[in-house]
């Protein structure tokens, strides 16, 4: 992306000029950062996060979640887990961990395990300050690659990941019935 730039006249024909851009050249990512604060998640951020599922899947899927933010707390080496807050309210979360190799294979990968927004808080840069700080959080940890997996025809997620960058990978999914 260019660099942002903003002129602001003090007087006729004159202006000054503010760069509002980061020296990553991720201004839209940057500015979303600035617009919506984001932390590292913490046990706290149980009851928001099963508050804001339930908002979104009209389901209590509390057991998972008690055991994602374990797993995400306790046993992951590096916690990159986050949530985003709105007016001192938890606005929306992202649940990943960081993987050094898998199936025989070092590669420094991240996976997104859920991210939720709450309705409430619906196109307000959420989504995309979760995401950003996610991508920054990795950057700086030199991980080069992040995956998820998604429902084929969540259409609205599926649009969300796209316009961050996501694309499909080409490793084909195998499932047997038992």
């Amino acid at each position: 992306m260019s660099n942002a730039t903003l002129t602001i006249p003090t007087q006729p024909g004159e202006g000054v000029e503010i760069d509002h851009s980061d020296s990553s050249g991720d201004d839209f990512d940057a500015l979303s950062r600035d617009l919506v604060p984001v932390r590292s998640m913490t046990a706290d951020d149980l009851d928001a996060i099963v508050a804001i599922d339930r908002h979104v899947t009209g389901r209590n899927r509390r057991p998972f979640y008690e055991r994602k933010l374990a797993e995400s707390l306790e046993q992951a080496g590096v916690r990159v887990s986050l949530v985003a807050e709105i007016d001192g309210m938890a606005a929306g979360y992202l649940m990943a961990r960081v993987d050094y190799g898998e199936f025989g294979q070092t590669e420094p990968e991240a996976e997104i395990d859920s991210i939720g927004v709450d309705p409430a808080y619906a196109h307000k840069h959420v989504g995309t300050a979760l995401m950003s700080q996610l991508m920054a959080n990795l950057s700086a940890l030199q991980v080069e690659r992040v995956r998820t997996e998604v429902v084929w025809d969540h259409y609205a997620l599926n649009g969300f990941l796209s316009k961050c960058g996501f694309k499909p990978a080409q490793r084909l999914v195998l499932r047997r019935t038992i």
